[in-house]
């Protein structure tokens, strides 16, 4: 694994109150497509939620009646996770899981598989859903399921969005983001049918409206601005509030937004 794959958990950390704050949700319209495409009803499934960060994802699953155990490499990350998500969530590596196999019904990366090794953590999945669905009692249909997904800003359905974009490409060396050449979202299909998995992908179209600090916030969550030195990034910020301002008088923007899915099922 390289050396900014393994140190991803430190950059999040040092900006776990951001995230937290400001990083955005996940329709409902993503939990209804990951329930039809992996076959297993979130009420009673036993779920474990790899890459949990400060629980985003691992509430909206709860939210639907799953079990949820949360498992997270950063510290800090936790630390918010725990003060108001009622789960169990253990420091751990999601190339290395900690659960016996075939203990789950699913195991969910949202927002996260991109920072693990893909052969070593679709192994430790693939392991860990098992032969027979999990300990759940959600109605599960086959033999268990992977799933990873990913929020992303839809730049070609506004102008404003796709010049933010091309702003941060341009004064962010480890920008990531939709208005790259070539831009695609992280290999999990390819890693899971490698994995024997039969896989089923969509996109999941949703609008955010979010206050002009909050979207900064999120900004400085991302792993781009995040690894910048603290007062390139404060600068960097402050350009966008003024351009961003200039779009949105009132302080509050209207984000087109994107959520792809990618479900391996295994049986």
């Amino acid at each position: 694994m390289n050396e900014r794959l393994a140190d991803s958990h430190r950059v999040f950390d040092r900006v776990s109150q951001e995230y937290d704050a400001a990083r955005p949700h996940y329709p409902e319209a993503l939990y209804v497509a990951l329930e039809t495409l992996s076959g297993i009803r979130l009420a009673g499934a036993t779920v474990i939620d790899v890459g949990a960060g400060t629980g985003i994802s691992t509430r909206g699953l709860l939210d639907r009646g799953a079990r949820v155990v949360a498992v997270d490499r950063g510290e800090r990350m936790l630390v918010r996770l725990r003060a108001r998500t009622a789960c169990p969530a253990l420091l751990a590596d999601g190339n290395d899981l900690p659960f016996r196999a075939g203990s789950a019904d699913l195991v969910t990366y949202a927002q996260s598989w991109h920072w693990l090794d893909p052969a070593l953590s679709m192994a430790e999945a693939v392991r860990v859903i098992g032969g027979g669905g999990g300990s759940g009692d959600g109605d599960a249909i086959g033999a268990g399921a992977v799933a990873g997904w990913w929020n992303t800003v839809d730049p070609g359905k506004a102008d404003w969005l796709a010049a933010n974009q091309v702003r941060l490409a341009e004064s962010c060396p480890g920008y990531i983001g939709p208005v790259l050449p070539g831009w695609t979202m992280p290999p999990i299909a390819a890693a899971m049918s490698d994995a024997g998995l039969a896989v089923a992908e969509t996109w999941v179209d949703w609008t955010r409206s979010v206050p002009l600090e909050d979207f900064l916030t999120d900004l400085r969550s991302h792993s781009y601005i995040a690894s910048m030195e603290g007062g390139v990034a404060t600068e960097l910020l402050a350009r966008e509030r003024a351009e961003l301002g200039r779009v949105f008088p009132d302080g509050r923007l209207t984000v087109p937004m994107r959520v792809y899915l990618a479900v391996g099922r295994k049986g």
